[in-house]
């Protein structure tokens, strides 16, 4: 725990990691990303882990309707100690400096309110259907310009799916799909074109779950060729996919969760 909570990064380390990535951030396709594995020394990561709340633990925000079954976290006050110092560290100003570099985006803004950001967790069934992103911070007034993801999963098999699929623009293709493995960081240009999500119903084990870190980051205005009105999450549907309600999700919209827990068991 002591190296987790006296973990900072440091220029010398992160900027040349920017720069043997930036070419391939700024080229990547569908849109602009990179994925750099072993991101953090293993022992920073373990506490977190420890640390990373049940759904039983504390309450979470929840997410059950056709287009998204997750649980997400915001509120640093129920988050462990070392998440915490993570957090802060990954919108310090040191990795600002580290982002900016590896993209080119400069005076970015981390958020303090890790709005839609935080901690991630997908149960067995789970899933996040392609979407963009919403484009600006309300309470902060600023235009959205960088998703980064850190995944949290040891021992993560293929089988289980999650993976994080890549989609193009016109909705035709998955170019990438990204398995999220333990301590492989995910960045990607937040833009009306990045289709991107976690589609298909996790296979894990009922004991496994999905879980991340998810970090964004703002800039005052944006490149005019991305300006667009301001909007919500956008979910897209993929070739011949259809979105379906469930009979648990129909129910907990007119009697109490527990009973609706119970009839879509019994069903």
């Amino acid at each position: 725990m002591q190296q987790a909570l006296s973990f900072t990064f440091h220029r010398d380390e992160l900027l040349p990691l920017a720069d043997s990535h930036r070419e391939s951030f700024l080229k990547a396709t569908p849109f602009r990303h990179v994925v750099i594995d072993d991101f953090l020394p293993a022992e920073v990561l373990e506490p977190v882990l420890a640390e990373f709340p049940e759904p039983r633990d504390i309450e979470w925000q929840r997410f059950d309707n056709a287009r998204e079954v997750k649980l997400a976290l915001a509120d640093t006050e129920r988050m462990g100690p070392a998440t915490r110092h993570l957090l802060a560290e990954f919108n310090g100003q040191v990795f600002i400096d580290f982002l900016e570099r590896l993209t080119g985006i400069e005076h970015l803004v981390s958020d303090p309110h890790y709005d839609g950001g935080g901690l991630h967790q997908i149960r067995p069934g789970g899933f996040l259907k392609v979407h963009v992103d919403f484009n600006r911070h309300r309470r902060l007034d600023l235009d959205r310009r960088l998703n980064g993801l850190l995944y949290l999963n040891k021992d993560w098999e293929e089988s289980y799916g999650g993976h994080l699929q890549l989609w193009n623009k016109d909705m035709t293709t998955c170019e990438h799909r990204i398995l999220p493995v333990f301590n492989r960081f995910v960045l990607f240009a937040t833009t009306d074109e990045a289709n991107h999500g976690h589609p298909e119903p996790l296979t894990c084990p009922d004991d496994r779950a999905r879980r991340s870190m998810a970090l964004y980051y703002y800039t005052n205005g944006r490149p005019e060729e991305e300006v667009l009105d301001e909007h919500d999450t956008k979910f897209k549907q993929r070739p011949g996919e259809e979105w379906k309600t469930s009979f648990r999700q129909t129910a907990r919209r007119w009697v109490p969760p527990a009973l609706a827990d119970l009839a879509s068991r019994r069903k």
